[in-house]
């Protein structure tokens, strides 16, 4: 037997959407499990070493290894793959099915079920590059509201935190107490974010 889960919001929703094909693809299992017990229930319902497929959400690495450790085959197969199989209205049970469908091909590719290093790694990559985001959005904002009052900040990230104190300082560049205020608090933010 090939046993599907869907969830599409594993994180927000409480409900497990299952799938089950036999060898000769015919569906024999079609249930909704409760978040607290599907483990148990599939454990109890489907031998080891049965296929599970799941599609590559959040969440599906953390259930991928959690199966893996009672002996079950399990198979991510990403988003894009799934969309195409979904046969008419989307919902857990039509996603599920498709899932199934799309494990059944054979040149699907599948993505590889990450360990929890790898995906402390991934995390850490993400958060930075969001970081870096904010940064690179900060200083532009810099930059543009600085401009609106005749400064002309650099264009380099490195180069912008010099200027800043200067600005502040000069009590002749047209800076109005208010925007000064303000200025000094975007320094403030900036002022660790730009030293990387």
């Amino acid at each position: 037997m090939r046993g599907v889960l869907s969830n599409e919001h594993p994180y927000r929703d409480n409900v497990f959407q299952v799938h089950g094909v036999d060898r000769s693809e015919k569906a024999v299992w079609r249930r909704k499990l409760a978040r607290e017990n599907w483990l148990k229930v599939l454990r109890q319902s489907v031998e080891p070493g049965c296929e599970i497929g799941m599609e590559a959400c959040g969440g599906a690495h953390h259930w991928a290894r959690r199966l893996q450790e009672h002996g079950f085959k399990v198979r991510l197969v990403a988003p894009q793959f799934v969309k195409p199989y979904v046969k008419s209205n989307k919902n857990d049970a039509n996603e599920a099915e498709a899932i199934c469908e799309t494990m059944g091909w054979p040149h699907i590719g599948f993505v590889s079920v990450k360990s929890i290093e790898q995906q402390d790694i991934q995390a850490a990559h993400r958060v930075r590059a969001e970081l870096i985001k904010q940064r690179t959005a900060k200083a532009n904002q810099i930059r543009g509201l600085v401009a609106e009052y005749g400064l002309v900040a650099p264009k380099k990230l490195e180069l912008l935190r010099r200027p800043l104190p200067c600005w502040l300082e000069d009590a002749e560049n047209g800076l109005s107490g208010r925007f000064r205020r303000l200025l000094h608090g975007l320094g403030a933010i900036c002022k660790h974010s730009m030293s990387g």
